[in-house]
């Protein structure tokens, strides 16, 4: 197993996808968000969805670790696969549902991290009390990630103490604290100041340099071309269009991705 501070295992050549979701449909209501979504992912690639408002991208990565359980489909991280829809009020469902949430770390819009723990204490909670791990290896651990992201020197504040940058810093020390196979992103600088973004997307960066399995929200198109392996547009619950960050934010196939791209670069 992957140490808490360490980079991910190298991936074995020929092996198979860690992230495998097949024909995910998830509604709200009358409202279908998504309509059949396929998502692969070889260990050590970062994959980047983006689409208009409303596209199903954040239900997407929440139907991965079950947060919002999907409708239908099927989710697998590394060994665990999880078939939907699953009984979530019996045990053997819980269960499975629970399983496949430990297999990944999900880094969320505006932090929701605990105001009432020290920084410390927030990275710490997940490996102490979900995990059941020693106290004293976990705190060893934590601020081996807080040093990480830098911010090793704010350990015993509390998060009301810090900018939104550094919240969000914590954010993902506290995701890569349980051990995860798969970092998870939802839109993590859509909260942000302008000049804070910057910092998050660097840490962000470092993770995928070494080697880090992630799924990343986002509308920093920046970003997905420099960092992305594939990239995901989707649109009215569907991918669009899929590929290398080259193929779909320079010369898209589709004219919905046209389109979309065009208005991030000349809204008026």
């Amino acid at each position: 197993m992957r140490g808490a501070a360490g980079a991910p295992a190298p991936r074995a050549a020929g092996a198979p996808a860690l992230l495998e979701a097949r024909g995910l449909r998830k509604a709200f209501g009358d409202h279908e968000v998504l309509r059949g979504i396929d998502v692969s992912a070889a260990a050590g690639t970062v994959t980047v969805l983006i689409g208009p408002s409303g596209s199903g991208k954040t239900t997407v990565l929440r139907s991965l670790n079950a947060l919002e359980p999907p409708d239908a489909g099927s989710v697998r991280i590394g060994e665990v696969e999880v078939p939907f829809p699953q009984p979530v009020r019996t045990g053997a469902g819980q269960r499975a549902l629970r399983r496949l949430r430990a297999q990944s770390g999900m880094v969320f819009q505006s932090h929701n991290l605990f105001p009432h723990l020290s920084v410390l204490e927030n990275v710490m909670e997940g490996p102490v009390v979900v995990q059941r791990r020693p106290r004293e290896q976990v705190r060893a651990e934590a601020m081996a990630l807080l040093e990480r992201v830098g911010l090793a020197g704010k350990a015993e504040q509390h998060p009301f103490q810090l900018s939104g940058g550094q919240q969000q810093r914590v954010g993902i020390a506290r995701a890569l604290a349980i051990r995860p196979q798969l970092m998870l992103f939802d839109e993590p600088t859509s909260a942000l100041d302008p000049e804070l973004v910057g910092e998050v997307l660097a840490v962000v960066r470092d993770l995928a340099a070494e080697g880090w399995t992630m799924v990343v929200v986002t509308h920093e198109m920046r970003f997905a071309r420099q960092v992305g392996d594939q990239v995901l547009f989707m649109d009215g619950g569907v991918v669009v269009e899929s590929g290398p960050p080259a193929a779909v934010l320079e010369q898209p196939r589709e004219e919905r991705t046209r389109r979309f791209l065009h208005r991030l670069t000349d809204p008026l």
